[in-house]
């Protein structure tokens, strides 16, 4: 060890080679292809269990000034600021029964978000609501959406229970046709496509998958039928069932103490376990509540992406740093802290090391804490995150951790291989064989996976391009938003544009942009906007080309979706975030400086 490493309280030669040994396990080479896409016979995982009378209308074809394809945070955010900015013909469509997009879905018991609720749930200023306490569960965030929707009016004229099916642009009428599975032909001047990165749940590609004779479904579409409960527990169902459950990301970590708290057996089967803090949760403080200011929420955002991505609070105020007490922001200040102590005029390579060493000091602490809490050392053991921070999504949870010593819960480690094999009667890992009488799986959404074939449906654009063809070796949009030979047509996401853990201050900054720009393209009569061929190249080599600082989808990160199963594809480079994940703030300088310049720089206009 060197000098500076021998003061530390742990070995970064060792954690090297660990990471790297982890890693190697569990690369496959099928890579994305190991999931099972939900179609054909599968199809009735995506079934809707939460209507309980399908609608029934007749087709439109009528014309909207603007359609906004998706009615989770993204598409009630572009909603709302498109009538924020007095655009009032607004279509949106969704395949859900209503508004929530993710949170529609996502009804699991312990389902909640792990950003605090101050900085995670949009709009609580313009629409007066602070929430009580510092985290929010599913329910509430759900409520919120429709809180947005009703405000904003976003439920008039809205297609909802509506998917999507093809796009396709009409040069003499400079309008995109949008087909849909209620046999729609809309016509519209505008589209915003905010289909999420995570809306089309995936099957795991195991062997057997067909053979199995129990209950099975996708935490995405919760059986409380079979369970019993709400999404606050009370599982009621399991008290008499073995129940297993197929991933350890952060939708298991959330709903896997409820299983142990019901289930006669429960046998958690696991790849790659996730890194679990504490979750810390207390009621809103009243008096701090009544000494906010406005613009206090879009400020918290922007520390929030700040200090997450080591770039510190506002500039001369450190004390900005103490206004979060989450995990989330952990690593920031231990960044933060290493970097003093390094003093000034620190050299690049410095800064580099300092980072490594202050990410290995952050997951030092989440591995310490699995032996404070879990009782068994071998269970403890499997339970421990090999990989950086922010390699797999961080969770925050006070629960998962103490159900691994319930005497009816196992954790099935496959010490990173996977399940073998599913038979007729349960779940095999190195030739032993788990009897079920349910098997869940907990297994996520297509992320790495072609943008069309997650939103569902493809575009095609001028001259019949189709942007599944255009974008088969990667993206190449300006500044994500635009993508040539697709005219006025807006993409909300993070492809080639802003990653932060808190994504709605992502999806907000992409929507206040395209309100700016439809609303202009209204005043000056402007019916056809496009992005230049040069301005598109320069930006999509931007991206290429910006150093994305951390962990995140790195070559040295454990598989998983944020780096498409740790595969080397071209595509992911060309896919990535602006900046990667240090890049957010730099991003929406980016937009706010196009803006400024009132000429529209890279766009052509007709």
């Amino acid at each position: 060890m060197s000098s500076s490493a021998a003061r530390e309280s742990f070995d970064p030669e060792f954690l090297r080679r660990k990471y790297a040994q982890e890693r190697e396990k569990r690369l496959r080479p099928d890579g994305n292809e190991q999931y099972q896409e939900i179609k054909g016979e599968y199809s009735y995982f995506l079934d809707d269990p939460y209507v309980d009378t399908p609608l029934v209308r007749e087709p439109l074809t009528d014309q909207v000034e603007v359609a906004i394809i998706g009615g989770g945070l993204g598409g009630l955010l572009a909603g709302a600021r498109m009538r924020e900015a007095g655009i009032e013909d607004i279509r949106m469509i969704e395949k859900g029964a209503d508004f929530g997009g993710t949170w529609y879905w996502n009804r699991y018991p312990g389902a909640a978000c792990d950003i605090e609720a101050y900085t995670y749930l949009p709009l609580l200023e313009e629409l007066g609501y602070l929430p009580p306490r510092k985290y929010c569960d599913a329910p509430e965030i759900l409520a919120h959406c429709r809180r947005i929707a009703e405000h904003y009016r976003l439920y008039d004229n809205a297609c909802l229970q509506t998917e999507v099916k093809q796009m396709a642009w009409d040069e003499a009428a400079r309008r995109w046709i949008i087909h849909t599975d209620r046999d729609d032909r809309i016509q519209a001047r505008f589209v915003v496509m905010v289909n999420g990165p995570l809306n089309r749940p995936k099957l795991p590609g195991i062997p057997g998958i067909d053979d199995f004779k129990g209950h099975t479904f996708h935490t995405s579409r919760w059986d409380y039928g079979y369970t019993g409960g709400d999404a606050r527990g009370n599982l009621t169902g399991l008290r008499d069932k073995r129940v297993g459950i197929i991933g350890t990301g952060a939708t298991a970590v959330q709903c896997v103490s409820h299983l142990g708290e019901w289930a006669k057996q429960l046998y958690v089967f696991q790849r790659t376990p996730s890194g679990v803090d504490p979750r810390n949760d207390h009621p809103t403080d009243m008096a701090w509540a009544a000494s906010l200011k406005p613009g206090w929420q879009k400020q918290r955002q922007k520390d929030f992406t700040a200090i997450l991505t080591g770039r510190g609070g506002r500039r001369g105020e450190i004390d900005q740093l103490d206004q979060f007490d989450d995990a989330w922001v952990e690593m920031g200040k231990i960044y933060r802290r290493r970097m003093r102590e390094a003093g000034k005029d620190v050299p690049r390579e410095k800064v580099l090391e300092v980072f490594e060493l202050a990410n290995f000091e952050k997951m030092e602490n989440v591995r310490r804490r699995i032996d404070e809490i879990v009782e068994d050392p071998e269970t403890a053991e499997a339970l421990k995150p090999w990989y950086a921070f922010m390699c797999k999504r961080p969770c925050l949870d006070d629960r998962y951790l103490p159900t691994f010593n319930r005497p009816n819960v196992k954790l099935v480690d496959t010490k990173g291989q996977g399940v073998e094999r599913i038979t007729e009667r349960g779940v095999v890992v190195e030739g032993v064989e788990y009897e079920l009488d349910c098997l869940i799986f907990a297994t996520g959404f297509e992320v790495g996976t072609d943008y069309t074939r997650r939103a569902g449906y493809d575009l095609i654009g001028v001259d019949g391009q189709s942007l599944e063809d255009k974008w088969r070796q990667g993206m190449r949009t300006l500044y994500g938003i635009h993508t040539r030979g697709f005219p006025n047509c807006f993409i909300v996401g993070n492809g080639q544009a802003s990653f932060t853990a808190n994504y709605p201050d992502g999806l907000d900054e992409g929507a206040k942009h395209i309100a700016h720009l439809v609303k202009h393209f209204q005043d000056q009569d402007i019916t056809r906007v496009d992005a230049a061929e040069e301005a598109e190249q320069a930006w999509s080599a931007e991206v290429y080309g910006t150093e994305a600082r951390g962990p995140m989808g790195g070559t040295s990160c454990t598989p998983g979706y944020y780096n498409l199963e740790g595969q080397h594809d071209p595509r992911a480079k060309h896919n990535q975030p602006y900046g990667g994940m240090m890049g957010a703030n730099l991003y929406f300088a980016k937009l706010e400086a196009f803006r400024q310049a009132g000429d529209l720089p890279g766009l052509e206009l007709a």
